[in-house]
């Protein structure tokens, strides 16, 4: 059975079209990359945890801020590794300055029997949707199509 995780995808409505929050992993193997390399917050689901609690959960671990409102259920994704993705979207706004992410502990220098601890997530950004795409991690790509495709049906429906 393939490892599940759960995480929100918090958009806001600018003039031009919506904006994406997207965070960046902590640690040494991430420090120097950027597109291709950010992600929804999300986090593996306990085994028989809520996968919406798990997500504000997961939420609220990597940015340090709590989310509750109307959420949109974006589906699960498969990610190349075999992982599971489960997403929803929520409007909202979130200032990228406050981002409070926990820790996570490893060995580094690798080899070295040392160990470090980092953030799980070293900073925040607000991109538009095309900027999101080449930020994003490959594999979630399609929760941005999934959310452009409920914002769209949005859209229809109140003109």
């Amino acid at each position: 059975m393939p490892k599940t995780s759960a995480g929100i995808l918090l958009f806001r409505s600018r003039p031009y079209g919506a904006e994406v929050l997207l965070v960046h992993p902590g640690g040494p193997y991430w420090a120097r990359k950027d597109d291709g390399a950010w992600s929804i917050p999300k986090g593996e689901a306990n085994p028989g945890e809520d996968l919406l609690d798990a997500a504000r959960r997961e939420f609220f671990e990597e940015t340090g801020a709590r989310v509750e409102g109307a959420f949109m259920d974006l589906g699960a994704h498969r990610q190349p590794g075999g992982k599971v993705v489960a997403a929803w979207a929520l409007e909202g706004d979130f200032d990228p300055a406050s981002l409070s992410s926990g820790p996570f502990t490893m060995e580094w220098p690798p080899r070295s029997g040392k160990t470090a601890e980092f953030p799980e997530v070293d900073r925040a950004e607000w991109f538009d949707l095309a900027a999101a795409e080449r930020k994003i991690l490959v594999g979630q790509r399609p929760i941005l199509a999934a959310l452009a495709r409920r914002l769209e049906g949005r859209r229809s429906r109140e003109s």
